[in-house]
């Protein structure tokens, strides 16, 4: 009788990591004061097969390769969400975490290499309709190191819009 649930559970979980179609390279970054520079990564837009968990504490992992230990520890992970019915100042993609279609929204890093977004709904979140996107912002980026023209902290980062970020780091909105 358990054999059907934990086969579901598995399909959905290797679709999720199919159709997550992390990894993408953002175009190269400004040349640092060396000479070096480091690409910013950013996943495409996904929608998850299915949630796991339980009313409040629903959640779903992704693969995300991009997401090595040195890029999490020394870095900026910034994540958004694009949920279905909601407004939010003009557009509907809200960094996370956020409160917003009368639940609270996260994401975390719980493995490197891979991204769980999280939502406290009483129901399961929807599978259609709600989008969710990674950055991934190196710490060997120029932006990141004080001193360089057009400095940000990553409390800065972290504070501005998606469209900033897509802005700054010449990522396709």
């Amino acid at each position: 009788m358990k054999t059907i649930p934990r086969t579901v559970f598995l399909l959905a979980a290797i679709s999720a990591l199919i159709f997550a179609g992390c990894g993408k390279e953002g175009p190269q970054g400004p040349q640092g004061p060396e000479g070096q520079s480091a690409p910013v990564y950013y996943s495409e837009w996904f929608s998850p097969v299915a949630w796991s968990g339980n009313s409040g504490d629903w959640y779903f992992s992704a693969s995300a390769p991009d997401l090595t230990q040195d890029m999490v520890e020394n870095g900026v992970v910034l994540a958004y969400a694009w949920l279905a019915g909601d407004v939010y100042q003009s557009t509907t993609t809200r960094p996370l975490p956020a409160y917003a279609v009368g639940a609270n929204w996260s994401f975390l890093i719980h493995e490197y290499g891979y991204i769980e977004f999280t939502s406290d709904m009483f129901s399961p979140p929807l599978t259609n309709g709600n989008k969710f996107r990674f950055v991934a912002i190196p710490g060997t980026i120029p932006a990141l190191k004080s001193g360089t023209p057009g400095y940000k902290s990553k409390q800065e980062l972290k504070s501005m819009s998606y469209q900033e970020i897509c802005k700054l780091f010449n990522i396709p909105e």
